[in-house]
């Protein structure tokens, strides 16, 4: 699931895969369900592909996304994503214990608690599904 939902550089929100060409691909904002294109310049990178730093490895967004969602009991992240910043690491070292404190940076914990919000508001919460995305892809 997380393979079509995108993030593309210096567009707000998430955006779903619609289809895909040669040199663009339409994507679908999660926000206002507007669509557009995405074209071979623009810097897009799917959630499926994007991992946090921990300590020992590093953690692919998908179980820090079902690590939000078990705490929060499927409901939307209890903290705000404007909270300061000692509060977000504060939260998101309860989701992810061994965050690489260095590396991992207040916005980036405000941009993957903006993310997950955003999914749950789309109904978009299936994290778990890794091995039946690989199946697929073999």
């Amino acid at each position: 699931m997380l393979k079509k939902i995108l993030s593309v550089s210096g567009k707000p929100g998430l955006f779903k895969l619609i289809s895909q060409g040669k040199n663009m691909m339409i994507i679908e904002s999660l926000v206002d369900k507007k669509r557009g294109p995405a074209l071979a310049h623009d810097r897009v990178v799917s959630l499926g592909d994007i991992s946090i730093y921990t300590d020992s490895d590093e953690l692919p967004l998908r179980a820090v996304f079902a690590n939000i969602k078990e705490k929060e009991a499927g409901n939307k992240a209890s903290i705000d994503p404007k909270a300061d910043g000692n509060a977000l690491r504060s939260y998101f070292g309860e989701i992810v214990p061994d965050f690489d404190k260095d590396r991992v940076h207040t916005s980036d914990i405000k941009k993957i608690i903006s993310w997950y919000n955003l999914l749950i508001e789309n109904e978009l919460t299936d994290f778990a599904a890794a091995e039946e995305e690989k199946a697929a892809e073999a």
